[in-house]
Parts: C-alpha cells; structure tokens; sequence
C-alpha cells in the first residue's frame, strides 16, 4: 500500500498539440470544486507542435496556499514517451510513473505503470488525438475523485464541435478513469487528502488574468499593444472583454505605434496601458522618453522572459528590472510595480494606474511567463479594490500645463475639458508648453519635474514581512513572482534566524524600509544572473547586500532548491 502526504505534486506531460492545457484546466476546476487547494504551473518549448511540455499540479489540504513549484513529482502521466525522458531527471523513488510501456525509457524507475492511453484513445474515440481526456480520467480515478465533473466540463469545451466529438472524449474520459480506479485498487494507492468546503468557492486565477481584472478595476479604457509572448495575455483578456468593459483595443503594427498611441490616448484623458515582453519594450523606449518630457500617464506591462535578443522565448525570468528603472534617454521620474500573487496583480494594476495618474509619470509592471501562466486559487473576499480618482482638471483661458509648482505637478487637462489650450511638447518647454532654450526654465522644469520623487517615495507600498521578521537575524527578500516560493521556504525552514520580506513595488523604495532591515544581514533571492534588485537595494538605500541567491536558467525555483540555498542561512 502507498499512501502519501497531504501535499501531492502531480505532473501531466506530452508534446505541444496533446492538449496539455485542457487536462490542467479540467483538473484545476474539478479538484478546486472538491474543495482541494490547487495550483498549477507550466513549463513548454517554444514550438506550435512537438517538442516537450508538462504542467505541474500541486493538490494539497493544507491550511497554507501553496503558491510554488516543486521538484518532486509523485504522480507522473505522459502521453508519449518523450515526455518521460524530458522528465525522469524529476522522477525518484516515490515517483509512480503512468506511461505507455511500448517504446518508453522505463530503466531505473521503481514503479512504472503501463498504462494504454493510446489504445483507450483509439477505442474510444479512433484517433490518438483523445488521449488527453484518457489522461484526465485515470488521473481522477487515481486521486478517486468522482468524474461527473470532468464529463460536464468536457461537453462544455467541446461543445462547438459537435455531440460525435463531445461522446468520444467522454468515452476516453471513461475508458482512463475506470484504470485508474482499478489500478489504484490493485497498487494499494491512496491520497489521505480532506477537502475544505471553504475552499469551493474560490476564485481560481492565472497571472494573466488578475492583471487584466487589476488593470480594469483601475480604470483602464485603452489598450495598444504588439503581441508579444508572454505578455500578450493581457492584451487577449482586456479584447475578450473590451465591449462589456468599454475598453478601446488598439493591435498596434509595432512597439512603437503601440507607446505612442496610448500617449496619445492618455493626452485626450484615457488611462492607457501597453503590454508587451522585453524584446518589444525595447523599442518602446523614445515613446517612455517622451512621457517623462511631455508629463503625460502611461502604465507599461512587462511579461519578462530570458534575453538578450529572443533569449528563450517561453521561459521565464527576472532579467529586465534594469531595463525598466533606466529605459529612455535623459532623467525623469518613473515608478515600478511587481506583484508575487493574483490578490497583488489586482492590487498594484490599480495602484500603476492611480500612480500614474497622479503623479503625471510612465508607471511599469513586471511580471514574468512563470507567473502570467501559474494558476491559484483566490478568495472572493480577497480582492483589492480601490477608489478610482480622477486628477484631471478643467482648463481656464490662460491655462499653463507645465505651471510651476512647490510638489512638482501641475495641473492637467485635457483637451476639449474647458476653455484652455493644452499644449504639449516633445522639446524642453516653459509653462505654457511652447519650445524653449533658456537654461533657466529648462533647470526649472528638471527640478519641478523631479520634486514629486520624495512624494513617490514616501508613498510607496511598504514591503510584506512573514515568518518573525521582526525578530530575525537575517532578512531573505524577494520580488515579483517568487512570493510564494520564498514563502513556504521559510516557513518549511523554520529557523528563528530567518524571517522574509517581500516587494511587490520596487522603485522607488519607501525610506522606511531602511529602518526595517537596520542590523540584519541581507539576503536577496532573484531569477537573473546579476542581482538586479539587490544593486538597487545598495544604491537606494545604502544597505549591505551579504548574498544573493540567483537564478538564470528560465526555470523558476523550486522550493527543494531554495531550501537547499537558505539551509545554511538558518
């Protein structure tokens, strides 16, 4: 008999064209509705058909959200076999391997399970194509939860093509289910999960689509953008629901295009976003430029993968904060947002937008593909919502858009919203927005320009401490999308001497930080090859950084891993 832990890590995989995603998201909506936690997160080559892709699916009945990858799998289903060789180096000796036994690379694996998918799939349905339904029914028949679920939301996605189609996947579903049950029977398995009720009414939501909700609870009414994996999400979800939104969607012909419509969008008194990955912000960058100039909101999305150039285009990193904290020539005010989870995505696309807003700056929001394609569960009573405010005003004859001001910010309008002329430049300019040489009123503007900085500051979300910070000895800090991996660390850990802390707004940095790290030693944990965040700790605020845990390979860590990193700092 093999009975696990109430953490279960289950990993389907198969090449591109198998329909890896429909069995993560049947599993997903059916365990969630069980009353299980969930969270699934995926890894794929860059290729439309072929090559290598898994999605990982941790089920668990534990108090705490598991928001983290794993390296260990206990329960492998690959729907061809070069998917197990992509995999084996995770397989070990709880592993229990569902494959076909034909042609696959079985050596040295303790318990393999030949399992016929493909011949369920042509009995079922007379084609191979159906043998992601055969997967997702020995899946549930292993995990003995009840497969009404599944059947339901197979006739639902397979509506569209028809009830031949809808009957040979439920068929399949069947087929896979009853081995699964019966094998889980004759192998002694049994997963001692308890469901919580509570948990059933969970939201379950990618990063993709927290951000696209964040950005319209923050008021976002345009949107142009050039596709560009993996930030393109953003830009489907806000088309999806543009009409019932009243979003304006903009496919841009290019990067460019795509910054300088939304500019021009926001000078006429929309709140604007652009979303794109590294490799298209870099030729958004004269357009950041010229929101820094003209002092007009723009709220930039980046979906960082690894570079330079094309890099690798469907992994993932944290490889452009520089890029964002210095993009544009000459200086001028900017502020940078990286949630860790869907409740932050919601919260800091609100605050981007309301940053923007006020403070007259191009505002960014990094993510990375790891985080825009994790999914977890999220309680309905946990999204953040914020009052939108407008900082718009109506001109008066006379009107100066670039008026001098003790705060730095003076007072917008837009055209058409009263009697006034606003006028705008490119070149340095006085009050009024007519193109000047003086070096006096260009010294003027800098300051005024720069003087809203310490408002920034002092308004900057502060980081969210965990696990006895306060009385800590060293503080391990993350950024962006390794919350919830830092998270279950640390508490895994559970050293007095560890505590973390985490920034979901990572410039500029609220001065009080400072004082919340006074006396510690500094541990920064980063997905790129420098430290990037760690640096900008040294030069904000003047820290020591002891050591920093890095990673670059376009995986995210995983939580053996970090352990296995943080083991000596506890």
């Amino acid at each position: 008999m093999s009975q696990y832990s109430k953490d279960i890590s289950i990993v389907v995989g198969g090449a591109a064209g198998q329909g890896i995603q429909t069995v993560e998201a049947a599993l997903m909506r059916i365990l969630k509705d069980a009353g299980y936690g969930v969270f699934a997160c995926k890894e794929y080559m860059s290729r439309v058909r072929g090559g290598s892709n898994s999605v990982e699916i941790r089920l668990s009945s534990t108090k705490a959200p598991r928001r983290a990858c794993v390296r260990r799998i206990d329960f492998l289903f690959a729907l061809d076999a070069p998917a197990l060789r992509h995999l084996k180096w995770r397989v070990g000796e709880g592993t229990t391997v569902f494959a076909e036994k034909a042609g696959a690379d079985s050596d040295g694996i303790r318990r393999f399970i030949d399992t016929p998918i493909v011949r369920f799939a042509n009995e079922a349905g007379g084609s191979p194509l159906y043998a992601n339904s055969v997967a997702l029914g020995v899946v549930l028949g292993v995990l003995g939860v009840s497969s009404e679920g599944a059947e339901a939301f197979l006739r639902k996605a397979f509506a569209r093509k028809g009830e031949d189609v809808v009957e040979k996947n439920v068929a399949a579903l069947r087929k896979g289910y009853d081995f699964g049950r019966h094998t889980a029977y004759a192998e002694g398995i049994e997963v001692p999960l308890t469901p919580d009720e509570e948990k059933k009414d969970d939201l379950l939501l990618d990063g993709t689509t927290a951000l696209g909700i964040g950005a319209l609870a923050g008021g976002c009414d345009f949107i142009s953008s050039y596709p560009m994996s993996p930030g393109t999400g953003v830009l489907a979800f806000l088309a999806q629901h543009a009409k019932k939104c009243g979003v304006v969607v903009d496919q841009a012909e290019d990067e460019i295009s795509a910054i300088n419509a939304g500019l021009g969008a926001s000078y006429a008194g929309a709140r604007a976003l652009v979303t794109t990955s590294g490799g298209g912000f870099d030729l958004m960058q004269e357009g950041v430029s010229l929101s820094g100039m003209i002092e007009t909101p723009i709220v930039i999305h980046i979906g960082q993968r690894p570079g330079p150039a094309t890099g690798l285009p469907t992994r993932t990193e944290q490889g452009d904060l520089n890029l964002a904290l210095y993009a544009g020539h000459g200086e001028f005010v900017r502020a940078i947002y990286a949630p860790g989870t869907p409740a932050e995505a919601i919260e800091t696309m609100q605050k981007a937008f309301d940053t923007a807003d006020a403070y007259q700056i191009p505002v960014f929001v990094l993510s990375d593909q790891y985080f825009l394609d994790a999914v977890s569960p999220l309680d309905a009573g946990d999204v953040p919502r914020m009052p939108i405010t407008k900082h718009v005003v109506k001109s008066e004859n006379g009107y100066h858009r670039y008026a001098l001001s003790k705060d730095g910010l003076s007072p917008r309008a837009v055209p058409g919203h009263g009697d006034g002329l606003v006028c705008v430049d490119s070149d340095e300019h006085d009050e009024s927005g007519h193109i000047t040489e003086s070096f006096d009123v260009r010294k003027a503007m800098m300051e005024k320009r720069f003087r809203r900085l310490d408002a920034l500051r002092d308004d900057a979300m502060m980081p969210k401490s965990f696990d006895n910070f306060e009385e800590s000895e060293t503080a391990v800090i993350s950024w962006g999308s390794n919350k919830g991996v830092l998270e279950e660390v640390i508490g895994k850990l559970g050293s007095k001497t560890l505590g973390g802390l985490h920034f979901a707004q990572v410039f500029p940095i609220n001065p009080d930080v400072k004082k919340l790290l006074k006396g510690k030693r500094i541990v920064v944990v980063e997905n790129n090859h420098s430290g990037q965040f760690a640096d900008l700790l040294v030069r904000e605020l003047g820290v020591k950084v002891s050591r920093r845990v890095l990673k670059s390979t376009g995986e995210p860590f995983s939580v053996e891993e970090l352990i296995e990193e943080l083991r000596s700092e506890a």
